[in-house]
């Protein structure tokens, strides 16, 4: 048994396929089943049940996988210590951020991380603040940049705050208060909204802002992204409420107004609370750098 083919079990596993796992281990899928084949002789059981449609794990396929896991794991942490001993960084940074990011602009920010560290492979994964947030307490990812309404708290995870906007109304140009230099939530009580959907943290900063002033209002269009929504907008269909940063970096052909009463919205940069790994030290390295510029 070696480290490869435990890799091998826990690729096939996450993919449930044979050939999706080659891809990503770049070998043949000859050479996977092979591998494979070969360490079930080994431990005398059947890791994976295949038919013509699906592959997926035997009871003792996945014993196997819970322990392949940690092993390599392990193996990584032991590979990334040694470099950082010799003052080099390796491994995988596997960062995960919200779609509306606005602190940083984020190819630069990875492209300076990776000229520093040139042997760190980066995966990138873009999501909701709480789902982000519930991958770095567990693990799962290193680094999370991250997007809160001012009164919420990421717990579990240390956090450092990027930035603090407050939200503004965006408009249809041709808009009735398009031309106006300042709103009040009130003025926004009848009209047609596009957010983020029911129950996401891009979508609490707006509905406890609403909701705190004793206000409703109807959310036809829910999107998970920000262009989406800001393109609904641009045809007229809605207005929103969105950081001024995001609206900013659109293309789209809006107006944007300040809330004199509007929500805040905090960016933060999150990482596990208390065993960070070293390609996470370093990415947050280049990150005070981007933001300090220096």
């Amino acid at each position: 048994m070696d480290l490869p083919q435990m890799r091998y079990v826990v690729e096939v596993a996450e993919s449930s396929s044979f050939t999706r796992a080659a891809e990503r281990c770049f070998v043949t899928q000859s050479a996977l089943s092979h591998q494979i084949a070969a360490l079930e002789r080994e431990l005398g059981e059947r890791l994976f049940a295949r038919t013509s449609r699906s592959v997926r794990l035997t009871e003792a396929g996945e014993a196997f996988v819970t322990h392949a896991r940690i092993a390599l794991a392990a193996a990584g942490a032991a590979r990334e210590e040694a470099a950082a001993a010799g003052g080099r960084v390796i491994g995988t940074l596997r960062l995960g951020v919200i779609p509306t990011v606005a602190a940083v602009d984020v190819p630069p920010l990875i492209a300076r991380f990776r000229a520093q560290h040139p042997s760190v492979r980066v995966e990138l994964t873009v999501g909701n603040s709480d789902a982000l947030t519930a991958s770095v307490r567990s693990g799962e990812l290193d680094v999370a940049l991250l997007g809160l309404r001012e009164e919420s708290i990421a717990t579990g995870v240390s956090v450092r705050m990027l930035a603090r906007e407050q939200l503004v109304a965006v408009l249809p140009r041709a808009h009735r208060l398009a031309e106006h230099r300042r709103l009040l939530l009130s003025d926004l009580v009848d009209e047609v909204f596009a957010d983020f959907p029911a129950g996401t943290s891009g979508r609490a900063q707006s509905d406890t802002a609403f909701g705190g002033a004793g206000l409703s209002r109807d959310v036809a269009f829910e999107a998970d992204s920000a262009e989406l929504i800001l393109g609904l907008v641009e045809a007229g269909l809605a207005v929103t409420l969105l950081a001024p940063g995001v609206v900013a970096r659109s293309h789209a052909q809006v107006a944007s107004i300040p809330v004199a009463d509007g929500p805040y919205r905090v960016e933060y940069a999150a990482w596990h609370e208390r065993s960070p790994r070293n390609v996470a030290k370093a990415f947050l390295r280049e990150l005070d750098g981007v933001l300090t510029g220096t």
